[in-house]
């Protein structure tokens, strides 16, 4: 019996919660004014290391030098810095990841690197102070740095897609003044000034330097977050992946100019749609748990319930309408998406029905050579 009463008052909880939504949002999730929900940017940061012999090419690469400079290929560079190199490097950093390449040890890391994203909606100089504090919090003057901001436009949808290219010398800067040769030699404890500068890189197990990039995923998103909200913008990011935020869909993939190139019309047009029914689909749900917490017991639940619901909300039918509406709009992007699924599937079937039938021809065509050759030797 209790069990029964617990279930009724849980499911009168959620139709007035529902209620709430069709105020808010009126016919459809998409319109959600007035509601503050935070809606979840998209969030990246890898750490990459560059063996010996890569340094200076990749150097001219995020800064857009040397044979990367003056094509249109690479017309995306934002911005461009440098910072804590020694005096020999000072005014040009491409001189340190050449002497790394030239005097680190055979199997030593020329330089390690921080790819992050950038929220497109900050400014370039708000994007150029987020990446500014990152680096003091991070590396801060212990370590020789270079970094880049790209701005490229997405191959599909065509936004912007700043990230930062952010490379750093293991060595650590002790004060000492070495040439490029005797910067790069193994470090003296004893005597450091007839060594090399120290590595800051000391000897891990998996399960170290995983909770060591877990931390600074969280710093990251932490300090973004800060950004964001300092510059007044309402989107947010999280660290955490899809599955453990519980939004159930598979990580976007990476899309080179070559595929993108290649997409039909129809395959382009299905990718943004799927995209943008997603994005939906993930700011309906933000906006329904959002509304009520029901982590709690059901006191809790319906006290807070009484608090959102406000005296001066419209009639009840005006209120039935908008949960009908809120409903059928968000049954029907979880419908597009079974469908673009089955789209995939069955496109994905042709490929390899035709795949199929290519490999018949080229067989049929082998026989058909062999008999040839066969009529010839007769």
């Amino acid at each position: 019996m209790e069990k029964r009463k617990g279930i009724t008052i849980l499911s009168n909880i959620f139709r007035e919660a529902h209620l709430v939504v069709s105020h808010y949002v009126r016919e459809t999730v998409r319109s959600c004014r007035g509601l503050k929900v935070n809606i979840m940017a998209s969030y990246h940061l890898t750490v990459k290391t560059g063996a010996k012999g890569s340094g200076a090419s990749h150097a001219a690469y995020i800064s857009r030098e040397d044979k990367y400079a003056n094509k249109d290929k690479y017309e995306d560079l934002e911005h461009k810095q440098h910072g804590n190199m020694p005096l020999w490097a000072k005014d040009d950093p491409l001189l340190l990841w050449k002497a790394a390449d030239n005097f680190e040890r055979s199997n030593g890391t020329a330089y390690r690197e921080f790819e992050v994203a950038l929220p497109r909606e900050m400014t370039p100089d708000q994007r150029l102070e987020l990446v500014n504090e990152f680096i003091k919090k991070e590396i801060g003057e212990r370590h020789a740095y270079q970094f880049a901001i790209h701005c490229p436009k997405a191959g599909i949808e065509g936004k912007e897609q700043p990230h930062a290219h952010i490379m750093f010398c293991e060595r650590i800067n002790d004060g000492i003044d070495r040439d490029p040769e005797h910067f790069f030699k193994r470090a003296n404890s004893k005597n450091p000034e007839l060594g090399g500068a120290k590595k800051a890189s000391a000897p891990q197990s998996h399960t170290q330097r995983k909770e060591a990039l877990i931390a600074l995923r969280e710093r990251w998103a932490e300090l973004q977050n800060n950004h964001l909200e300092k510059h007044g913008h309402a989107d947010r990011v999280d660290h955490r992946s899809l599955k453990e935020q519980g939004i159930n869909r598979e990580p976007e993939k990476h899309m080179g100019p070559k595929r993108v190139y290649d997409l039909t019309i129809a395959q382009a047009s299905a990718i943004l749609e799927r995209r943008a029914a997603e994005r939906e689909l993930e700011q309906a749900n933000t906006i329904r748990d959002s509304l009520i917490d029901l982590s709690g017991d059901f006191r809790t639940a319906l006290a807070e319930r009484d608090k959102k619901l406000s005296p001066a909300l419209p009639e009840n039918d005006e209120l039935r309408a908008g949960v009908e509406a809120f409903k059928n709009s968000f049954a029907g992007k979880q419908e597009f998406m079974r469908g673009f699924e089955e789209y995939k599937q069955e496109q994905q079937r042709q490929r390899e029905t035709e795949r199929q039938e290519q490999l018949r021809k080229e067989h049929a065509r082998a026989r058909t050579k062999d008999n040839d050759r066969g009529f010839e030797h007769d």
